[in-house]
């Protein structure tokens, strides 16, 4: 009897001990949860107001350049290195723990694209939305340097052509495309993966029509722009504008043998200054990398900067890894 009693006392204590011990863990696992969820809303506040203050750099540089041409050779046109942001962010400069200031490791990089370096998918377009003759002009010539498809450039000119087709018919239609905000999105137009893909560093997509800045545009788009300059021509003046920028369309063409009276006409889409740019930051904040992409509207050389689309989302460090690896 006394045996089955100290049994029965010893299963209680391995009972009580299991249960105080699960507890214990739930409650460990609780407060741990808590803390990953503060820490993660710390780190989340934290990177929003380094990109917007990002952000408000930028606008500001944009703001302040009033030359009224754009070129390569500007300060906005510099990248930002990886540059540490750490004595930024540290919780309080004034509090220490055992291992030291408590100072979180954080680091912000970025650049300023011209868009108006690349060709406009809208250039596709007239304003009464009917497809332009020049523009597509255009997109057949860097179709034609890229190799790619002439066919999935008529796709894709139709399909724009009607997914910007206003008109009560074409918004009742079940078959209308809708109409893209992002080069990725071109694929609901018709064009291949591959195809948006090698496209990509080349065009974008900007509100209505947009001249090509020659003193920002590579050698292919300046050809696909300029319908009446050779390949070797967009080169040269590549080439030239490293030495001084172009401050007029002339400026440019009077480097070029034959045609330029008639290019210096402003019958292309082609010109020197830019409206639009692209901002792009990344924050790299102990094991977390949050990306942010901004479209920018300048009015005028010195006026007003509008944001017209901003974009973040967290980088998967496994990416990052990878991509190093392979340079």
């Amino acid at each position: 009897m006394k045996k089955r009693s100290r049994g029965a006392a010893l299963l209680t204590a391995m009972l009580t001990v299991a249960l105080v011990a699960t507890f214990a863990a739930a409650a460990l696992w609780q407060q741990w949860r808590s803390i990953e969820v503060e820490t993660a809303e710390r780190a989340r506040v934290q990177s929003a107001w380094i990109l917007t203050g990002a952000l408000d750099w930028a606008r500001l540089i944009l703001r302040e350049d009033r030359n009224g041409i754009d070129h390569l050779g500007e300060p906005w046109a510099v990248p930002l290195q990886e540059a540490r942001l750490s004595s930024f962010l540290a919780a309080d400069r004034n509090t220490t723990t055992e291992s030291g200031p408590e100072v979180l490791e954080a680091f912000l990089s970025g650049q300023v694209i011209d868009l108006q370096s690349l060709l406009n998918v809208n250039n596709l377009l007239e304003a009464d939305g009917k497809l332009s003759k020049e523009g597509l002009e255009s997109f057949e010539r860097l179709f034609e340097v890229l190799g790619l498809p002439q066919a999935e450039l008529e796709r894709m000119a139709e399909n724009l052509r009607f997914a910007s087709d206003t008109s009560a018919g074409n918004r009742s239609s079940p078959m209308a495309p809708l109409r893209p905000q992002r080069v990725a999105q071109l694929v609901w137009l018709g064009l291949s993966a591959q195809t948006v893909a090698t496209l990509q560093p080349y065009i974008t997509i900007l509100p209505g029509r947009t001249p090509v800045n020659l003193n920002t545009a590579s050698a292919e788009v300046i050809y696909a722009s300029a319908h009446q300059l050779s390949m070797a021509d967009a080169q040269v003046l590549v080439a030239e504008r490293e030495r001084a920028p172009f401050k007029t369309n002339s400026d440019a063409y009077k480097l070029l043998p034959g045609g330029a009276p008639v290019l210096a006409q402003g019958q292309f889409d082609v010109g020197v200054a830019s409206r639009f740019f692209e901002i792009r930051a990344r924050l790299r904040l102990d094991e977390l990398v949050v990306e942010e992409r901004s479209v920018l509207q300048r009015s005028a050389p010195g006026g007003k900067v509008t944001v017209l689309d901003r974009e973040r989302g967290i980088v998967d460090p496994t990416t990052l890894s990878q991509a190093a690896a392979k340079r």
